[in-house]
């Protein structure tokens, strides 16, 4: 891993992260979280703040450990309990049926292989447990899908993997989950190519 993605990426993610408008939505996310928690893709921390009060401990996986160190700040003001893990979503070690509940926010978007790592969060959780989800991705509008296709080899360079036209709701559901619900819509203020959401909750 390279300095850029180490340092300078950590810091750029955070920024483009910490607007007003994304803290509402990873509220309406996480709203109804419980029992054993695993974050995927934890980043700097973000959703933190805005855990029900009820959860005490999450499990955090990154694959970044420049990220992890960015999230200092977030874990002194938190009372959650967190055990960070540097690994790759697409091989978690962690057993089978573990985790009541798992989060993944704006992180879809740069895993390599995301469907393996999809079925690597359905493996993991246990019988009733959900997957609650809060991702960018393709747009249903044919004109911005089209420039969504052609601006993504920039994004997956300067984003560190990132594409802008994954279909978040059909990865999730070929991995093998059943969407319960979806909302899907454009953040208000951010440009309609990186913009529109996919918010919901999946189970296995």
């Amino acid at each position: 891993m390279g300095f850029y993605a180490r340092h300078i990426f950590p810091r750029l993610m955070h920024w483009s992260l910490s607007r007003p408008a994304l803290a509402d939505e990873r509220r309406r996310t996480l709203a109804e979280v419980s029992g054993e928690v695993l974050e995927i893709g934890f980043g700097t921390g973000l959703n933190l703040p805005h855990y029900p009060p009820h959860v005490r401990k999450v499990t955090a996986i990154d694959a970044n450990p420049g990220t992890l160190r960015l999230a200092e700040r977030q874990l002194a003001s938190s009372p959650i309990e967190v055990e960070r893990r540097v690994v790759t979503a697409e091989r978690l070690p962690l057993p089978d049926q573990s985790f009541d509940s798992v989060v993944s926010t704006f992180t879809l978007c740069s895993i390599p292989d995301v469907v393996r790592a999809l079925r690597e969060m359905r493996r993991v959780l246990k019988p009733g447990g959900r997957f609650f989800f809060l991702e960018h991705g393709l747009s249903p509008e044919p004109g911005v899908a089209r420039w969504q296709h052609r601006g993504t080899p920039i994004t997956r360079w300067l984003g560190e993997g990132c594409h802008l036209d994954r279909p978040i709701r059909r990865l999730i559901e070929k991995a093998g989950f059943e969407v319960d619900r979806c909302e899907e819509h454009y953040l208000a203020g951010m440009p309609k190519l990186g913009g529109y959401l996919y918010r919901g909750v999946a189970t296995p």
